[in-house]
């Protein structure tokens, strides 16, 4: 049996690596097994900080092919994978791909395989915001609208595909494969040197990440959020780790320089770092999906800069304050956990760290 997993941009990789190592477990454990795990990775995100940093730090292989797509516009991008994975399908003709999350590399390599035939597992499938603006909603809808195996992270994905009117038997609540990596890490996460790197002091700041288009493409919805960071970093030190598009529209449209009271400024950084940043903060900031979950998992409060979440789990029984741009709500809820009174949350259900092996197990058992 040959499979090929995708992986596209940051958050990909986190997903894929347990997988991989979930494969090879199988492969030495049925040592009579012809299983063959290939990783084809796309190159929606290229740059080394957001891309091999992650293949070094998690152990997962070099990649069996590297599309090198690059960036460009929704569309631009989603052709350009449609044309280079074609030719690795035509190729390998693999009996299954796997596509993670619900970047523009899981809807393109997932729609070609389907025409072609070829079985499609999405990992990550059935969470929504109910936000046909994100184009990360759109991508996730159509993907689950066309896989063959559903695999759910929280029973609101479940719930959500039951609407949809996806047959059940594609469905399976497995819990999530990013929580595997971060469990099976937190060893080397422990020994992180980050913050005496930064010069901050463990429990006594704030983490700030900030990349989605709605946030950082506009500028005054930047030049609110800047504010807002500056107002923040008067009362606690700020740990601001830049994505490159953030990067540039802050450059852009000329406010750096309202970012220079005790806020540190990094690029991005590795897997093993920024998680031992996340477990030591006081609290988040952040409009990324992963990390409301990660916040969720280590107990860490989490104000998410947007109009809604596709995790809703981490807002009914974890961690996170969904504000928008509620900046008034936003700092009544750090006032909250400033004083000791935020939510303290629970790990929900399956989030143990084997998600991995169900996965595994389920795709042999129903593809022999």
């Amino acid at each position: 049996m040959k499979i090929i997993s995708v992986v596209g941009a940051r958050p990909n990789f986190m997903k894929v690596a347990p997988l991989d190592t979930a494969f090879k477990r199988w492969s030495n454990f049925r040592s009579q097994s012809s299983l063959n795990h290939l990783i084809c990775h796309t190159g929606q995100h290229y740059d080394d900080k957001m891309s091999k940093i992650f293949f070094e730090e998690l152990g997962l292989p070099k990649p069996d092919y590297d599309l090198g797509v690059g960036s460009g516009s929704h569309a631009e991008q989603t052709a350009k994978v449609m044309l280079k994975f074609e030719k690795v399908l035509i190729k390998e003709r693999p009996d299954l791909i796997i596509v993670v999350g619900d970047v523009n590399s899981t809807i393109a390599c997932g729609l070609t395989a389907v025409k072609m035939g070829i079985k499609v597992a999405h990992v990550e499938a059935g969470l929504r915001s109910f936000d046909r603006e994100m184009p990360e909603e759109i991508n996730r809808v159509l993907t689950d609208s066309i896989s063959d195996f559903l695999f759910v992270t929280e029973k609101s994905g479940v719930e959500n595909l039951k609407k949809e009117g996806v047959d059940t038997s594609k469905i399976f609540l497995v819990g999530n494969v990013m929580i595997d990596s971060l469990i099976s890490y937190l060893p080397r996460i422990g020994e992180s040197k980050i913050h005496s790197q930064l010069n901050v002091e463990k429990g006594n700041y704030c983490l700030i990440t900030l990349h989605r288009p709605s946030n950082v493409d506009n500028r005054g919805k930047l030049e609110e959020l800047v504010q807002f960071i500056a107002e923040l970093s008067k009362d606690k030190k700020v740990v601001f780790p830049v994505h490159p598009r953030t990067k540039n529209n802050l450059a852009r449209f000329n406010l750096l320089d309202s970012l220079n009271h005790n806020i540190t400024i990094t690029d991005p950084l590795g897997y093993i770092d920024f998680i031992s940043l996340i477990k030591d903060s006081s609290f988040v900031l952040t409009d990324s999906g992963g990390v409301q979950e990660e916040t969720t998992y280590l107990g860490i409060p989490c104000i998410t800069l947007r109009n809604n979440t596709e995790r809703p789990i981490t807002v009914e029984l974890g961690t996170n304050y969904i504000v928008g741009e509620n900046f008034e709500y936003a700092r009544r809820c750090i006032g909250e956990i400033l004083d000791g009174k935020g939510k303290k949350g629970n790990i929900p259900e399956l989030w143990d760290g084997k998600s991995a092996e169900r996965i595994v197990r389920i795709l042999m058992e129903r593809m022999a």
